[in-house]
């Protein structure tokens, strides 16, 4: 649900759309907030929109989002041709259906789920709704074995790493679970087994580990964190199970670190997510939720639903959806393959790799992450840097065309402010050279400043409602 802020662009307090004549036919008003009273030649009204939109920023050079920002104009045909598909009418739609069906399988082998060609899996509109959709199977499997032991199940709770998207933060919120967030502390800065087994007791529904942190790109050691849990059953009898979040590594570790053990081969790992809109190569907003077997899957969490001449199984939160990213899912795995995966992704993980040495190179910069794990890195101002803010360094990028986003970390680092940058298909060692150029450009003129112009204030980048859309 959008909400309104009169303070962004567009809010102004214009009554009227202005309109360029050259582009009517007569004079037209356009009221900007309410229906207007007529109807408007077609062309008029999409030069009125392609207008607005000329002020949004380049998306390729948008290195603060993960979503896919470029796609094969076959894909982008493909899509168009499913526009009026309803996802959700598998009866009307029975191939679009099976394809979404024949993705769940891919990612189950991709995974290594013990049974792919039996895969419980589905697409949703993005990891936001995946991780609910988890998070909820979680919950369910927790509530059911403390009712057959005659234990109560009124405070459950889940146990993650501060640096979670927002979502699994909205989750607890939604559905009545407390979260329990690991804080970071000095140079740790996302879940490790030894702090995820302190926050967990009896009640805990399970564990959220992140294959690769939003907030720096690093893996969660999830096979660590499994064999910890395994410890704590051994000891205490709580059986915990590990949801993966991999909303990018997902599709990044089975194609770069194909012998990194953090999926399904661990007997612990119930169920993992990823983002197709994401590494998965696929314009917004597609996500999928895979689970290892139907027992992970609780049957009374399914509906099946008499809609449009056929009965279907559904597990989502959303119910009509177009099936054109879906479709575009299944294009790209055909396209790509293996092979080709491997190819986009070591290479996005190539330039991510040669671009933060060549920015720590420049001198005042300090790396927290390199890129050798998400195509991403983090880095912050070196020691002595004092006349100038990440939040400077953004905002001399932006002026150029860059979004270079800035931020400051959760509890209990607030103190370190670092800027971050996303590598994804279509970045390439050029368009790097012009970045570093960029940064070169601006760096004398900050340099030269006296004390920081920008603060935290001013950051136009929301961590947590940018990195799941």
């Amino acid at each position: 649900m959008p909400l309104a802020n009169p303070s962004q662009p567009g809010g102004g307090s214009r009554e009227n759309v202005a309109v360029n004549p050259v582009f009517t036919r007569e004079p037209v008003t356009i009221p900007r907030d309410r229906l207007p009273d007529g109807e408007l030649d077609h062309d008029t009204a999409y030069q009125v929109v392609h207008d607005e939109l000329m002020l949004d920023g380049n998306a390729r050079l948008n290195l603060a989002t993960f979503v896919t920002t470029w796609m094969e104009p076959t894909a982008r045909d493909l899509m168009a041709e499913c526009f009026d598909k309803n996802m959700i009418d598998k009866d009307e739609y029975p191939r679009t259906a099976d394809l979404e069906q024949r993705c769940v399988r891919m990612l189950a082998d991709l995974w290594h789920a013990p049974g792919p060609a039996h895969a419980v899996g589905c697409s949703t509109t993005g990891s936001s709704e995946a991780c609910m959709l988890a998070g909820l199977a979680l919950k369910r499997r927790w509530q059911h074995r403390r009712r057959a032991a005659g234990l109560p199940t009124d405070r459950p709770n889940l146990v993650m790493g501060i640096n979670v998207q927002v979502c699994w933060e909205k989750f607890a919120n939604y559905w009545d679970v407390e979260a329990r967030l690991v804080p970071m502390e000095g140079d740790r800065f996302h879940l490790t087994a030894e702090e995820a087994v302190k926050y967990c007791d009896e009640n805990t529904i399970g564990v959220v580990a992140i294959l690769g942190s939003t907030f720096d790109g690093s893996y969660e050691p999830v096979a660590e964190i499994c064999a910890a849990l395994d410890r704590l059953h051994e000891e205490r009898g709580w059986d915990i199970p590990v949801h993966v979040d991999g909303a990018s590594g997902a599709m990044i570790a089975p194609f770069c670190d194909p012998d990194l053990e953090w999926d399904f081969r661990l007997p612990r790992v119930a169920s993992i997510n990823t983002s197709g809109h994401k590494y998965g190569l696929v314009y917004p907003g597609v996500g999928w939720v895979v689970w290892r077997d139907t027992d992970a899957l609780p049957e009374d969490l399914v509906f099946r639903v008499n809609y449009l001449g056929g009965e279907m199984p559904t597990f989502a939160l959303n119910f009509s959806r177009p099936g054109g990213q879906v479709v575009a899912q299944y294009y790209n795995f055909l396209r790509l393959g293996h092979a080709g995966y491997t190819r986009v992704q070591q290479y996005c993980r190539e330039v991510a790799s040669s671009l933060a040495e060549r920015i720590a190179a420049l001198g005042p910069f300090r790396l927290l992450t390199d890129g050798t794990q998400l195509p991403v890195f983090a880095f912050t101002l070196a020691d002595g840097e004092t006349g100038y803010s990440v939040f400077d360094v953004s905002a001399a990028l932006r002026e150029q065309g860059w979004l270079v986003p800035a931020y400051t970390f959760p509890a209990h680092r607030e103190d370190l402010a670092v800027l971050r940058i996303v590598v994804r298909n279509g970045f390439s060692h050029d368009l790097a050279d012009l970045l570093v150029e960029a940064l070169e450009r601006v760096l004398p003129r900050l340099r030269r400043q006296t004390e920081p112009q920008h603060g935290k204030e001013s950051a136009s980048f929301s961590h947590g409602a940018d990195v799941r859309k």
